[in-house]
């Protein structure tokens, strides 16, 4: 599709400086794209990454918008798929993520620890819990706007979770594989099709 766009959200602790983020930007730079996506640094509040990305696809036709999301990039992903009305590719997204980090919180109700990719400190607080729950999607009305892909060998998610959250969307089940998807160029070229991007 002439004039899609790509914004790609990555998941809790990442950055823009992430292996599949980097893969992204490489391969669209190499077919002559790099306009056509995007990939701010999102900062550790739910609510704000998602403010965020607001104003990223404010203006955008939503029919060439795709949003790539990573683990809690995904669960962003989806609840923005539903609000915009784009289509979301969704990478071993987080399903229930207020749940999921709640026992990373200290008796204070903070996690403090770093970015993965950099020395920068990051903050996670018990406030945030509830932003995610004010988040979540409880059923996807459209699936045909879903491509998720799920690996059986993700370590930190359930892959069942992400199945069963996502009916009848277009998926991909990998029977090994890891929560970071290393093997993300294999199914990059399936990703960037799905998004509209000429191959």
């Amino acid at each position: 599709m002439s004039g899609s766009v790509i914004l790609y959200l990555h998941g809790f602790r990442s950055s823009p400086d992430s292996f599949k983020a980097r893969l992204l930007a490489t391969e669209l730079g190499r077919r002559g794209k790099s306009s056509r996506w995007q990939c701010p640094q999102l900062p550790a509040s739910p609510a704000q990454a998602v403010k965020l990305a607001l104003t990223i696809a404010k203006g955008r036709d939503p029919k060439l918008l795709t949003i790539l999301g990573s683990s809690l990039g995904g669960f962003y992903a989806t609840y923005l798929a539903e609000v915009l009305g784009c289509r979301a590719a969704l990478l071993n997204p987080a399903v229930y993520p207020a749940r999921d980090l709640a026992g990373t919180l200290d008796a204070r109700g903070v996690l403090r620890t770093t970015m993965y990719h950099s020395n920068e400190p990051f903050e996670f607080w018990r406030a945030y819990l509830g932003e995610l729950k004010a988040l979540a999607v409880a059923k996807i009305t459209k699936p045909r706007r879903y491509f998720l892909i799920a690996a059986k060998g993700d370590e930190v998610l359930d892959w069942r979770e992400m199945v069963g959250h996502y009916p009848r969307v277009r998926k991909k089940v990998l029977s090994g594989s890891d929560h970071g998807l290393a093997d993300f160029a294999d199914y990059l070229p399936e990703v960037l099709q799905f998004a509209g991007i000429e191959l």
